[in-house]
């Protein structure tokens, strides 16, 4: 499983999180060119990344283009980087089925 963790979120995760998704980088990885939304999804896209972030501008452009790439949205408001290891962690089975399903592009979690 290959998420791209937007700028809002950690670039601890991937360490993190890389037991369920050891594929994963955090956009800072992804090199300078990734630094606006459009870049980042054109990024996931020619990459096989899924998108997770709490900026509700990928959920826009998900239902504009749909997929790929796909998109989590993390609906969580102001929260540490521990809560948001646990709500991946409690959702894991959920983001595997979602990034598994051909038809699926976005997916909000809470």
């Amino acid at each position: 499983m290959r998420l791209l963790f937007d700028q809002n979120l950690s670039h601890r995760l991937k360490d993190l999180l890389k037991d369920l998704f050891p594929e994963s980088l955090h956009v800072r990885d992804a090199g300078p060119g990734a630094s606006d939304d459009w870049a980042v999804w054109e990024y996931a896209k020619a990459n096989f990344f899924t998108i997770a972030s709490k900026d509700s501008d990928f959920r826009q452009l998900s239902f504009a283009y749909g997929q790929p790439p796909k998109v989590i949205w993390i609906r969580r408001g102001n929260c540490t980087t521990t809560q948001i290891v646990a709500i991946l962690r409690d959702g894991h089975k959920d983001i595997v089925d979602f990034i598994e399903d051909p038809q699926g592009s976005f997916s909000a979690i809470v």
